[in-house]
């Protein structure tokens, strides 16, 4: 738990090395959260590219003052993130 605090407050600090650490770590979070929205007919690779949008957001605005886990932050972050893809292309399908 300290090593991930350390590498937040790194990451926050500019330093890429502990960011990228940070999303490899955290990359198996993006694909259960899109094992979620797979079955309904959307492309799986497309979401995952977008749950790492959610995720490199959730590592830039977490804040490690507040007595939450990264993963539960990130996997709402995430999940975020599709559901607001989801309902822009919803929006432009039926357009």
């Amino acid at each position: 738990m300290e090593q991930v605090a350390e590498l937040i407050k790194k990451s926050q600090a500019g330093d890429r090395q502990a960011r990228d650490k940070l999303i490899a770590d955290n990359l198996g979070l993006v694909y259960s959260v899109v094992a979620r929205f797979a079955g309904r007919g959307h492309d799986r690779e497309e979401l995952v590219q977008i749950g790492s949008i959610g995720l490199i957001k959730a590592i830039n605005t977490f804040n490690t003052g507040k007595n939450i886990k990264l993963a539960t932050y990130a996997s709402r972050c995430i999940e975020n993130e599709i559901l607001m893809y989801l309902r822009r292309n919803s929006k432009t399908k039926m357009e």
